[in-house]
């Protein structure tokens, strides 16, 4: 039995309520678009690219980094200067957001180095001649990502439709819990959710690797990310060492390994159970993990089929790619 993917249902299977809606979440533009509204999405954040329909709707947010030319070390450096001198890390378009006249913008308060602010948005919206109804989500476990769901059901008119959508996510999460129950083993995981300096991937993550059949060695389930050192790592011991930087593709992460200034061949990594096992794994965290969406109940499919791929049998899931930190060519460290 292979692993099940999500397919968001397509526009034109339901009618149109003709909302006019801002999504300025990635995750939040996948309900959308899975609720058949991907039509009267009016705006939507430079991070939503998924599902491809939603792509040539109007941009309403800039950012002031440029993640893809920058390294960890620099995206880092970057958003501490930010964050210390009170500088903001995205901006709104303004202009373009007025008109856009949305009936409904989704946002977020959870993590201000991923979105705009509130106080930036609520600036904006002072702007136009009819406020917006504003929706915030906040999630930071696994059930509210699914109630979030509904949620945005309940905003734009689709309640019965939300609550089909987060009953088969929940389902499918049943059934991956069904699937791993056959072995005993609950193999370590750590999941590390930035590179340099090494994070330690929290909120929903530490949730996944439960659903998936394996406990995870270093997150705190509902908590935020924390930074963690190399000996932090080695001590944890995991048997499954998972490389999600935030907000990264796959190739983007494979990219980021050609350059990684962390010195692999130190003392410490070469002991752990998961290089020893070739169990090492980059994934594309950008669609499976950091956005609180739909296809997070994907990532925890391609979770359990790395903690336990006798059940899944055996092949390494699609979007996954097999890591070798100790090869010195970087660009054969991925195969």
């Amino acid at each position: 039995m292979g692993l099940d993917f999500f397919e968001p249902i397509a526009s034109s299977l339901l009618p149109s309520l003709h909302m006019r809606i801002c999504s300025l979440l990635p995750g939040a533009t996948e309900v959308v678009a899975a609720l058949g509204l991907a039509d009267d999405l009016v705006g939507i954040s430079h991070e939503c690219d998924y599902p491809p329909e939603v792509k040539n709707t109007p941009v309403m947010i800039q950012a002031a980094i440029d993640a893809e030319r920058s390294s960890s070390p620099d995206i880092d450096r970057q958003v501490r200067a930010a964050l210390e001198t009170g500088r903001h890390l995205y901006a709104l378009e303004a202009d373009r957001f007025a008109r856009a006249q949305p009936d409904l913008v989704i946002t977020q308060d959870l993590c201000h180095v991923c979105a705009i602010t509130p106080d930036q948005l609520q600036h904006a919206i002072g702007a136009l001649p009819k406020p917006p109804r504003l929706l915030s989500l906040n999630p930071t476990t696994l059930d509210q990502v699914l109630t979030d769901v509904e949620r945005i059901g309940e905003a734009t008119g689709r309640e019965t439709r939300a609550r089909t959508l987060a009953a088969e996510l929940r389902d499918r999460l049943q059934s991956i819990r069904t699937r791993v129950a056959q072995v005993r083993e609950r193999p370590q995981v750590v999941c590390l959710e930035w590179l340099a300096p090494l994070y330690a991937a929290g909120h929903w993550v530490p949730e996944m690797v439960a659903w998936a059949g394996g406990v995870d060695a270093l997150g705190v389930a509902g908590a935020v990310s924390t930074q963690v050192t190399r000996d932090q790592v080695v001590a944890a011991g995991p048997e499954v060492l998972v490389l999600m930087p935030c907000g990264f593709t796959l190739n983007r992460t494979l990219r980021e390994l050609e350059r990684l200034p962390v010195d692999f061949s130190r003392p410490g990594w070469q002991t752990l159970p998961a290089v020893r096992t070739g169990r090492v794994f980059a994934v594309n965290a950008s669609a499976y993990f950091s956005r609180p969406g739909p296809r997070l109940v994907d990532g925890v499919a391609m979770l359990a089929a790395l903690c336990h791929p006798s059940v899944f049998g055996g092949a390494v899931p699609p979007e996954v790619r097999r890591v070798n930190l100790f090869e010195q060519d970087p660009m054969l460290r991925a195969r």
